[in-house]
């Protein structure tokens, strides 16, 4: 029987075990050196000046929505073609999540959409944007830096899918996903389907300092341990010519979203080999391209893109629900990225219909996410193309 062929899978290594076991085996499971050490190497990684780990990817877009004053009624646009993370986040917060159209091109945040949404309201009205590196496809983050300065909008970008992944700007120069050039802040997940797996766990980036520090206090409850910032007064603090040593001040509404020891260990283990598992992707993902391109029933694929990071390689085909059965049945898990999240009950019972985002309801209707990971093998992927193939009666 073929062994089950899932649309994404984690690689744990004798290293990654290794580093996880001696992290346990030390004085810290939580709140320890690993933590920093994970964040100062995934800044480097993609040429950020700070990054702040935390306990998931949920967790990093509702700090990053908290540390930007997000409150009740403010508006916020984002892509309905997404996990609903990276439009909850605003709700999280009384916010109100404002979709616009995808490009149907791309799949990624029409930017042309978000425009006619500025236009069409008061200056003022609109308080930030979440564009979303979907599937590890960059979004061109300097033209929404432009549209934003213009608007005076905040952004953060979701690159959950795109560690790794770039795009060129005006002058050709390569800008990494989350290296907080244009956006203000960026998140990323780093759940086991995930280029990175720590289990769970998620990461801010950013290149400003003050967000920085307010992200740092948020995520710990809202406590801060500074001698220099300090509120309330020495005397009450309980010390006579400095704070004790054991004195904190909580002064912010925080919350518990910090990432253990042993999950930031594994996650800086799996981060030396990064680019080693981005170069197998966009392997696979040319093998993909070059055997599913000319096929008359593949509406569009996500071809072999400059810069992609291939977190997800998305066909869009007729008959996607036989298709989806077929690979099923044939023991390959193929997933599908996702439901509009105009269309989910929660935002349907807010005012949105169907018809509301016609480029993404159509998208939603024909796309299929194949199994891409680095350690798919080549007779793996070959057996899927097969029955793609079969499937159309080739």
């Amino acid at each position: 029987m073929q062994k089950i062929i899932p649309y994404g899978k984690q690689s744990i290594t004798e290293d990654d075990i290794n580093d996880v076991i001696e992290t346990l085996k030390s004085d810290y499971l939580t709140q320890g050196p690993r933590i920093a050490e994970f964040e100062e190497r995934f800044a480097d990684y993609v040429q950020s000046d700070y990054a702040v780990a935390v306990s998931n990817g949920t967790a990093a877009l509702h700090l990053c929505a908290l540390a930007l004053g997000v409150k009740e009624g403010d508006k916020v646009i984002t892509t309905p073609i997404t996990f609903a993370a990276s439009a909850n986040c605003v709700r999280y917060c009384g916010g109100e999540v404002v979709f616009a159209d995808i490009d149907p091109d791309t799949y990624l945040l029409d930017i042309k959409a978000v425009r006619k949404l500025l236009e069409s309201a008061p200056k003022g009205t609109y308080k930030g944007v979440i564009p979303v590196d979907f599937a590890g496809r960059a979004v061109d983050m300097e033209a929404f830096r432009e549209l934003a300065n213009e608007y005076d909008l905040w952004i953060i970008e979701d690159s959950c899918h795109a560690p790794g992944g770039f795009f060129n700007d005006s002058k050709g120069e390569k800008q990494y996903c989350g290296n907080g050039n244009f956006a203000d802040l960026s998140i990323f997940s780093f759940h086991p389907v995930k280029h990175i797996a720590s289990g769970e766990g998620g990461m801010i980036t950013t290149n400003n300092k003050v967000l920085y520090e307010k992200l740092m206090q948020l995520r710990t409850h809202g406590i801060i341990k500074d001698n220099d910032l300090y509120v309330n007064s020495i005397e009450l603090a309980g010390g006579e010519n400095d704070y004790p040593g054991w004195y904190m001040e909580m002064q912010d509404l925080g919350f518990n979203y910090r990432i253990t020891d042993f999950q930031a260990a594994l996650g800086a283990s799996q981060l030396k080999r990064a680019d080693e598992g981005l170069k197998k992707r966009k392997e696979i993902a040319r093998v993909y391209t070059e055997a599913l391109k000319d096929k008359d029933y593949i509406k569009s694929c996500s071809g072999n893109i400059n810069g992609h990071a291939y977190h997800l390689f998305i066909l869009e085909v007729e008959n996607r629900l036989g298709l989806y059965n077929f690979l099923g049945k044939n023991n390959i898990f193929a997933q599908i990225h996702y439901i509009p999240c105009h269309l989910m009950p929660y935002y349907q019972n807010l005012g949105w219909k169907e018809g509301d985002m016609p480029n993404a309801e159509n998208y939603y209707k024909h796309c299929i996410s194949l199994p891409v990971f680095p350690v798919l093998t080549e007779e793996e992927q070959l057996y899927v193309i097969q029955k793609i193939n079969s499937f159309y009666g080739e």
